[in-house]
């Protein structure tokens, strides 16, 4: 059975209040640790917004509701983490990676968060021609994240200890990978 069909559109500002409520959603809060207020919100997206922030910020829509956020960025832009995952594993030149959540309760378990995922990868691949490969690491208890991965297509690439993106969990973590397919 295919996955939804999900369109992916740029986050504005006007979107900031769902991304709030979103935030403060307690699944969302499990593992999205980020403050939920909107002056916090605003530092946290507003760069990514303006353009002033490499990261690409979409929301998933599927029959015109928005349900969800998806970051894209390249590792390059983010020598921390580069730093932190190489330690791990292998992260090839040009790599990119997502963030992403399902924020309506209604939406999860539909298979929406699989679609957002991988519409979210093909639009980093088109962004991103030399890019070879989307990693993603994921805490090892947050099954529903790493299964939505593998659904979208993901494959596993290697298990380890990375920080935590909530300090409550343990620093064990999957990470997937998605290859870009070929040919061009």
């Amino acid at each position: 059975m295919g996955l939804p069909v999900v369109e992916l559109r740029p986050l504005t500002r006007a979107d900031l209040p769902l991304l709030c409520r979103w935030l403060t959603d307690p699944l969302v809060a499990r593992w999205w640790d980020d403050d939920p207020s909107p002056a916090a919100v605003e530092r946290q997206y507003g760069p990514g917004i303006d353009g002033t922030d490499p990261t690409a910020l979409y929301l998933g829509v599927h029959e015109g509701q928005p349900f969800g956020l998806v970051q894209v960025y390249a590792f390059a832009d983010e020598p921390g983490s580069v730093a932190e995952l190489s330690a791990v594993c292998p992260v090839p030149a040009g790599a990119l990676s997502i963030d992403y959540l399902v924020g309506e309760p209604a939406a999860r378990g539909r298979g929406l968060g699989a679609a957002m995922i991988a519409a979210a990868v093909a639009r980093g691949f088109a962004d991103h021609p030399d890019a070879e490969d989307v990693l993603v690491p994921v805490a090892l208890g947050n099954t529903a994240s790493w299964r939505a991965l593998r659904r979208a297509g993901a494959t596993w690439y290697v298990a380890g200890d990375l920080v935590p993106d909530n300090p409550i969990d343990p620093p064990a973590h999957l990470v997937h990978r998605f290859t870009r397919p070929y040919p061009r």
